[in-house]
């Protein structure tokens, strides 16, 4: 571990707030990352690096030790993001808990609203901020909470249904997080929702506000692929949440019609995936499983398709999702499922 004096106010003998950043093959972006950092208007902070197993290392350690800001680096095999938070949460001395992804930035302003937003809410235990997203994404200057929406109170309910969904830039009180547990080193994806989940569970209340004091980055890619991925991961949390025995009857049914759901939606998802690649025997075996409680017109129509013009409704599908992803920003057609009732 190579580690380097704190960045604090000369006033306080420990620094209020530990920033954690979780790096990995990220060295691209990790220096606009430090630099928003580097330019806040709060001062009484101190940054740690945590690089899990990346493969670009020399380049990574390269721009921490070239840089201005005072870095408490550890490196470790690659163990997922969770297991990097948790080696940052161990090392951090400060009241609170600020997370900040690799390839994301803060506003200037972000640190001195989140710590004035905490201590002027000693009942608060975490917080987020709204943001604009940036990246090579069709998304681009949008805001997050248009997209992602928080509405009403932050409950178990309101996470599970993503009434409320929280950004990762947040900023959370340490000891409420170790309390908790930290975050689950078995997920690999959706640790954030899980440890979301558990502070409300334990008590803690969660809360937003919508300054934009964030740029949240989002990456093109394949966006078929990237649904399977989350959706088998949050149903995989979900599944762990049912196990619970604190639920209340009106938290297991709202589970219970999310898993439903999801369950849905990844068949939907692996569908398009298996179309996208041409495989339209598996396409239309999930299309099958997935109208099995949907039910859907347009849903059945694409069976039809696909049983006796796959080539067909391979053309005319990538450019639906083409054009619906590039004029609306939204999951078009199927990928919007009704709300099903177990």
């Amino acid at each position: 571990m190579i580690s380097r004096a704190h960045t604090c106010d000369s006033r306080a003998e420990l620094p209020a707030v530990s920033i954690v950043i979780a790096a990995y093959n990220s060295s691209r972006y990790i220096r606009e990352t430090l630099d928003s950092i580097l330019a806040q208007t709060y001062g009484n902070y101190e940054v740690i690096v945590v690089n899990d197993g990346s493969d670009d290392t020399q380049e990574l350690e390269q721009i921490l030790e070239s840089h201005p800001l005072s870095i408490i680096y550890i490196s470790q095999q690659n163990k997922g993001v969770s297991a990097a938070r948790n080696a940052g949460i161990k090392a951090a001395s400060g009241e609170f808990y600020a997370q900040l992804d690799a390839d994301d930035q803060w506003e200037p302003d972000y640190l001195k609203v989140q710590v004035r937003f905490l201590n002027e809410h000693p009942d608060i235990a975490l917080v987020y901020p709204n943001a604009i997203i940036f990246g090579d994404s069709l998304d681009v200057g949008l805001e997050y909470m248009k997209i992602c929406p928080s509405e009403g109170e932050v409950t178990f309910e309101s996470l599970v249904e993503e009434r409320c969904v929280v950004l990762t830039c947040v900023m959370g009180r340490m000891s409420v997080i170790k309390a908790v547990g930290m975050f689950d080193e078995d997920i690999r994806s959706c640790e954030d929702f899980d440890l979301w989940i558990r502070i409300i569970k334990h008590g803690g209340r969660i809360a937003y506000h919508r300054e934009i004091i964030a740029r949240y980055r989002r990456h093109e890619g394949s966006l078929s692929s990237d649904r399977v991925w989350m959706t088998t991961n949050l149903l995989a949390v979900m599944q762990k949440l049912a196990n619970r025995s604190d639920l209340s009857d009106s938290e297991t049914m709202s589970l219970r019609r999310q898993i439903t759901s999801r369950q849905t939606m990844l068949r939907l998802f692996q569908g398009k995936h298996a179309l996208g690649l041409g495989e339209t025997t598996l396409a239309l075996e999930r299309f099958e499983e997935a109208n099995h409680d949907l039910r859907s017109p347009k849903l059945s129509m694409v069976i039809c398709l696909l049983r006796y013009s796959p080539r067909l409704l391979i053309w005319v599908f990538g450019a639906r999702e083409r054009y619906w992803f590039r004029r609306r920003h939204v999951l078009a057609g199927i990928d919007n499922p009704r709300e099903i009732t177990p």
